[in-house]
């Protein structure tokens, strides 16, 4: 179910904040970049950029450069690479060791943070996260959050604290950026499970408003901060971290498939704060739950409404996962491993008025509908990230080919 309203929409400015995507005027386009490199194997899971470099890390072992892209060659790159965004040239000077999956990435301009499953960076013992000369991929030692299980899988430097998450103790922290020391500023209390089936506690992924006021996390649990909160919370961020109102209670309900009651995968900010968009996978609804529950679907909520009885709009796959999203201001870009979107009554089945949309699409911010964007893309698994930067979309991915062509697992939709 669509339920479309009519909302002005601007171009927004970059944000000051790194985990919401900017404004770029346009829809970008569906032929892909001919010059980013391939990933022979794995996936991309994430992107971050620091002037004219972009690191992408991930699941790999190796990086090469398309034909035409000068110098060239394959290098050996544990889980973490660095590539001129606008060349495609690998960066020969940052090779550091990651002996696990690269899944967050943070960076201020002169420093990296890297959020992960990993234990070690070159020898040296970071359960987790550790912070890189972005030149040199050095360890800094001063840093060191002690985390003492769990993983990350989500960064951003909000008002000069280091936010992560993921299912380490706390769940999601506040570090001091220069050591790694907790500074005690969201010590909410993250607990409990969706289902006895669901995994770990955990936030999976965040995102917070350009202005740095606001953090909407979505993962297993069911109470931040000792209010129930099943699978998504917001909260406000000032001088002090708080449980926002906002709350929607059907996050409570099941999707179809009882094997994945953790069905929410990501988050995004519009470039204006103003409303956000979340994806998910958990095949399709229960019955009565087609335009309000979020099942293998993308849904947009309003920041300032904070009690919805349903989401702004609700756009369904009609089975398929979705698994990263990126809200601009013309368009809110999904990824997945899905076969069609506008399919609300579709189950594992193109429904009345679905569209195909292979592995990526992009959905009309006011109304909810798909747009003509139609790239098509392998579906793999699903991508895990996408990234939105002046030159256009970054989508990294598990799969080889987008737009028709050859681009493994790093693709550049640009601006047209």
């Amino acid at each position: 179910m669509l339920v479309g309203v009519g909302l002005s929409m601007a171009v927004a400015t970059a944000p000051t904040v790194a985990s919401a995507s900017i404004g770029l005027g346009a829809v970008v386009s569906a032929n892909p970049a001919n010059f980013t490199p391939n990933v022979a194997s794995g996936a991309v899971y994430k992107f971050v950029q620091v002037g004219a470099t972009m690191y992408a890390g991930g699941a790999f072992g190796s990086v090469s450069t398309p034909a035409g892209v000068s110098p060239g060659g394959t290098f050996a790159r544990a889980n973490i690479v660095a590539f001129n965004a606008s060349t495609g040239v690998v960066s020969t000077g940052f090779a550091p060791s990651v002996n696990g999956e690269v899944w967050a990435l943070a960076s201020d301009g002169a420093s990296l943070w890297v959020g992960g499953t990993f234990t070690s960076v070159n020898g040296v013992a970071r359960r987790g996260l550790a912070k890189l000369n972005p030149a040199t991929g050095a360890v800094d030692t001063a840093f060191n959050a002690n985390l003492a299980s769990g993983k990350v899988t989500e960064l951003a430097l909000v008002g000069g604290r280091l936010l992560a998450s993921g299912t380490f103790p706390g769940k999601l922290l506040a570090l001091n950026p220069a050591t790694g020391a907790n500074t005690g500023y969201l010590n909410l209390g993250i607990s409990g499970s969706v289902a006895s089936n669901a995994g770990p506690t955990e936030v999976y992924r965040f995102a917070v408003n350009p202005a740095g006021t606001r953090l909407v996390g979505v993962g297993n649990f069911t109470a931040v901060g000792g209010q129930p909160r099943y699978r998504a919370f917001m909260l406000t961020l000032g001088a002090t971290a708080s449980v926002n109102a906002w709350s929607y209670p059907p996050l409570q309900n099941l999707c179809a498939a009882s094997s994945i009651p953790d069905y929410m995968r990501d988050v995004d900010f519009s470039p204006d704060g103003s409303w956000f968009a979340m994806v998910s996978t958990g095949y399709i609804p229960r019955a009565g739950g087609v335009g309000r529950d979020l099942c293998d679907a993308t849904a947009r909520f309003e920041t300032s409404v904070a009690a919805p009885v349903r989401p702004t709009w609700i756009n369904y796959t009609g089975g398929d996962t979705l698994h990263s999203v990126a809200a601009t201001d013309v368009a809110v870009y999904v990824q997945g491993h899905q076969r069609w979107m506008d399919n609300p009554r579709g189950a594992d089945s193109a429904g009345p008025g679905a569209v195909s949309r292979p592995g990526i699409g992009a959905i009309n911010p006011a109304t909810g509908l798909s747009l003509p964007w139609n790239p098509t893309k392998e579906r793999g698994v699903g991508g895990k990230d996408l990234y939105v930067t002046p030159q256009g979309l970054w989508v990294g991915s598990d799969t080889n080919r987008i737009g028709g062509e050859t681009r493994r697992r790093i693709a550049l939709m640009p601006l047209a």
